[in-house]
């Protein structure tokens, strides 16, 4: 199996050879080989790495969704906790104040959203330096990261973004739509479902073998290259949504430098507010973007015989069907459902008759009958 250490030397060796080689038609295939290696490496070494006791952070969700703040330290993350919840975080002008994580709940427009201060990370977090790892564990579990960054040093986002890569996060990325279903005996049969420009046939083969998959049925519906097929293989990555912010925004006068900077770093503007935690600035459009990007929808109870519905919503994430419904009421609910009538934009006609996988959108009016 090998010891964490030679795993990461072996990992930053084919790193650094395919720093070093020039991607071209020639090499696609021995640098799709090697990106392959470093993912089997990289299971590997998360295998070792919990032979040894580690302290970890215990966080329990609470609120309709939970937020880590990720950054450097001393980049204001306490700050902006305090200016979004009003929590009592530690607060001082020296790196590395917050040692534990602090929860607070921010409530805006109805939600609830748990914000956690974690500490400050450092380049090579994802290979355990300082007690990054453990801080990554609480951000993988967060329903969205919120990455702080000081204006003056942009380029932090990078780094961030490289560690959470290297622990299986894919920030602001959906899952690759592809299927490998392993099977005995028919080798790697390759059915694309549209034209394949990033890949071919010998490539892929190449990446299944290296992960010691001979036999299987690989199903692409859609065009990706070589590291999202790698994904789809491995299977166990986390597709969560990220918001950045740049604090500290009272130092800067050049904005429209900052913004050319951000779209250099393949930020978009959606993506990214600027604040100053500690003047308040900027903090209440924060809120606003933060619920936004979320992607909530508000649903509404009708109790049976009413004649008008509840005035408090339930906070719902978009996509959320009548069983999650149920289950934000009582976890029992759904299994004692008959069916649900609807009323609003999801449905076909008002007092549509449902079950439990309809799907609902926002200010919909749902009345639930149970069997008695």
């Amino acid at each position: 199996m090998g010891t964490v250490e030679s795993i990461e030397k072996k990992i930053k060796d084919i790193e650094d050879e395919i720093k070093k080689t020039q991607y071209n038609k020639a090499t696609e295939h021995h640098i799709g080989k090697l990106k392959a290696k470093i993912a089997v490496l990289r299971e590997k070494e998360e295998v070792a790495g919990k032979g040894g006791k580690h302290e970890g952070f215990d966080v329990k969700k609470s609120g309709n969704a939970s937020i880590s703040l990720l950054g450097f330290p001393s980049v204001g993350k306490s700050t902006l906790l305090n200016a979004l919840t009003n929590t009592a975080s530690k607060v001082a002008a020296y790196a590395f104040t917050t040692l534990t994580v602090v929860p607070g709940m921010l409530e805006y427009d109805g939600a609830k959203i748990q914000i956690l201060d974690l500490p400050g990370i450092i380049s090579g977090a994802a290979q355990r330096k300082g007690r990054g790892r453990e801080v990554l564990a609480v951000v993988r579990n967060s329903d969205m990261i919120i990455i702080v960054v000081d204006p003056l040093n942009l380029k932090h986002y990078e780094v961030l973004k490289r560690e959470l890569h290297a622990v299986g996060m894919r920030i602001n990325k959906f899952p690759p739509r592809v299927s490998i279903t392993k099977n005995v005996g028919s080798g790697i049969v390759l059915v694309p479902m549209v034209k394949l420009t990033k890949l071919n046939e010998q490539i892929i083969k190449e990446i299944l073998n290296t992960f010691n998959i001979f036999n299987a049925y690989a199903v692409l519906n859609e065009d990706v290259d070589e590291d999202e097929f790698i994904d789809a293989v491995v299977g166990n990555r986390k597709y969560t949504s990220a918001f950045v912010v740049v604090n500290k925004i009272d130092l800067v006068n050049n904005v429209n430098g900052l913004k050319k900077e951000l779209a250099n770093l393949g930020i978009k503007e959606n993506d990214y507010a600027f604040v100053s935690a500690e003047k308040r600035r900027g903090t209440d459009e924060l809120k606003e973007k933060i619920f936004k990007k979320l992607n909530f929808i508000k649903v509404y109870t009708k109790p049976v015989g009413s004649s008008a519905p509840d005035k408090e919503p339930l906070i719902m994430k978009a996509g959320s069907t009548i069983a999650d419904f149920c289950d934000a009421i009582h976890r029992s609910m759904r299994y004692n459902l008959r069916f649900a009538i609807i009323s609003g934009k999801s449905a076909k006609f008002n007092n549509q008759r449902v079950g439990l996988e309809h799907i609902l959108v926002d200010s919909d009016v749902v009345t639930l009958v149970a069997d008695r």
